[in-house]
């Protein structure tokens, strides 16, 4: 137990409350004693006390009438009766008003502390039932990933479900949106979390670079090659490799890949030996691959092997109630970085980060908030520290009518999801018939 459990004890005889008490000092409870019911009303009503060892026969208020103000006033404390006149009335009639059990005096110290057992892991379990529940109702942060929205909330609970699988995910996104945090949940939550997490950015790397990167090379393999080496997804092996920036690869480098998620085995640059490797493939984009393939930049095989599963990251300007979780999550995270007090944010600072439209998404509110609070010159974060006044949120013009409204809306997540009509349903909270009718009603067409 993480505090003792406070034990009650009402008894209008003090022989009986002083050895009860012996009783309960010596199994290490804290123990409270009162001589009547009104005493014990009085004292109890905090709810505070596990339990109450309650006599049914005093003088003033008796047992039943202590019970129903207890259950009253302190419903989650559970009440034992105590009586030497045990009847089956009596019983039937104090288990009917919410008594947990009774005990027939003279009773056995054993017989008593097996009901109070009983009774405080029940409440233990009950208590972290309830507390489960209110984690999952309000949990605003996953790894890092902070979020309260309901975006961010089924981000959160797609995460939980695809972690356990082996699964390959594709993970999509504006840049900033923390596709990489994203990865290294889904790693930490599965089976591989003690295995490597290795992360290479595609997009950073020339062509040639990438491949012994990703394949390793044998000694020898090309000039400056003077010892072998293993590549990064020889490295992965038991674990998870992360390719950010999958759009960037090459024709060629497409392919290769395209045959390691298929034969789950790779050939280093220069040798001949094939070696067996089994990492779980995470791969990010802030393209559209869709476009890219029917632009014939990416392959459609190479697509479908890695997209088995779809995380579609917002961008920040879609989940505006996250922001003063994700300033107060980067201030404490940036403020102890810095091995300094954390800065509150004044009202008005606030607000521009509320107004801001964010094209960086939640890396460039962390840039923001770390130049705020190295030029700062206070503990307070005011609107001069937030250099937030040249990018806002376009102007655009919004239709008067309610039928335009709805017609524009729909067109701008069709082309956001590319025309995905089961995504651009979901996010819509439509079923997909009513989206082919809505389509079907306003004439929409995609672009392509």
């Amino acid at each position: 137990m993480t505090r003792k459990a406070r034990i009650l004890v009402v008894d209008d005889e003090a022989p009986m409350r002083e050895s009860l008490r012996d009783w309960l000092l010596e199994e290490d409870y804290e123990v409270g004693l009162a001589a009547g019911g009104e005493e014990a009303v009085a004292v109890a009503k905090d709810g505070t006390w596990s339990v109450v060892l309650l006599d049914l026969k005093m003088p003033g208020m008796d047992g039943l009438e202590t019970l129903a103000e207890l259950r009253r006033l302190a419903p989650n404390t559970e009440v034992v009766m105590m009586t030497a006149y045990a009847t089956v009335d009596t019983a039937v009639k104090a288990m009917k008003c919410g008594a947990y059990d009774y005990l027939v005096k003279p009773f056995d110290p054993d017989e008593m502390e097996l009901q109070i057992k009983k009774i405080l892991a029940h409440q233990e379990l009950v208590l972290e039932n309830i507390m489960l529940r209110r984690r999952l109702e309000e949990r605003t942060e996953f790894d890092q990933i902070v979020g309260r929205s309901r975006p961010m909330q089924a981000i959160f609970d797609l995460i939980s479900r695809v972690a356990p699988t082996d699964s390959t995910i594709l993970i999509t996104g504006e840049s900033g949106t923390g596709k990489e945090l994203v990865a290294r949940a889904i790693h930490g939550h599965s089976s591989r979390c003690y295995r490597p997490f290795i992360a290479v950015s595609c997009g950073a790397l020339p062509e040639s670079l990438l491949e012994s990167e990703l394949f390793g090379y044998e000694k020898g393999a090309f000039t400056g090659a003077e010892q072998s080496r293993k590549g990064r997804i020889e490295m992965a092996h038991g674990g998870t490799l992360f390719l950010d920036e999958i759009g960037e690869i090459s024709p060629k480098t497409q392919v290769d890949l395209l045959r390691v998620l298929q034969e789950k085995r790779i050939q280093r640059l220069g040798g001949d030996k094939e070696i067996s490797v089994d990492a779980r493939f995470i791969s990010a984009t802030n393209r559209d691959l869709p476009r890219a393939i029917r632009e014939q930049r990416f392959r459609d095989d190479l697509y479908y092997r890695l997209n088995v599963i779809t995380i579609d990251l917002p961008p920040l300007r879609e989940r505006k109630e996250d922001i003063p979780l994700l300033v107060d999550h980067l201030i404490r995270k940036l403020s102890m970085e810095m091995n300094r007090e954390p800065a509150q944010v004044a009202p008005q600072a606030m607000r521009m980060f509320m107004d801001y439209h964010w094209p960086g998404n939640v890396r460039e509110l962390e840039n923001v908030i770390e130049r705020a609070l190295v030029i700062g010159s206070g503990k307070v974060i005011a609107p001069a520290d937030l250099p937030l006044g040249a990018v806002r949120a376009p102007e655009q013009e919004v239709p008067e009518s309610l039928r335009d409204m709805e017609r524009l809306h729909i067109q701008r997540v069709l082309e956001k999801t590319g025309w995905k009509i089961s995504e651009t349903a979901r996010r819509l909270e439509v079923d997909r018939q009513t989206l082919y009718n809505k389509i079907e009603k306003y004439g929409l067409r995609s672009a392509e």
